[in-house]
């Protein structure tokens, strides 16, 4: 399956630093980092649940957000970049 993952950390205190910098790490252990705040990529099911369980250890959960949109094997989608600037997955295998 392919993810997005998107998130915006309040970062108004030092604690919501140390929480950016770890949603940003454990992120990146699993889906490409494409933009600030975005991650996309391949997952699969047990990798998702694990990514998610990590996440959910580190986020605040009234002061943070975290979404992942989820797109099974089936779905169709597009992928458009309007600039040009380098596709961040160009150098994905």
């Amino acid at each position: 399956m392919k993810v997005i993952l998107v998130y915006d950390v309040a970062t108004d205190d030092k604690e919501g630093v140390k929480r950016l910098n770890k949603v940003r790490k454990i992120a990146k252990r699993y889906i490409h980092h494409v933009q600030k705040s975005v991650f996309e990529g391949e997952i699969t099911l047990s990798r998702l649940e694990r990514l998610k369980a990590e996440l959910s250890d580190i986020i605040h959960k009234t002061k943070d957000s975290v979404i992942i949109y989820v797109f099974d094997d089936k779905t169709q989608y597009k992928r458009e970049i309007l600039t040009d600037t380098p596709d961040p997955t160009d150098n994905v295998i």
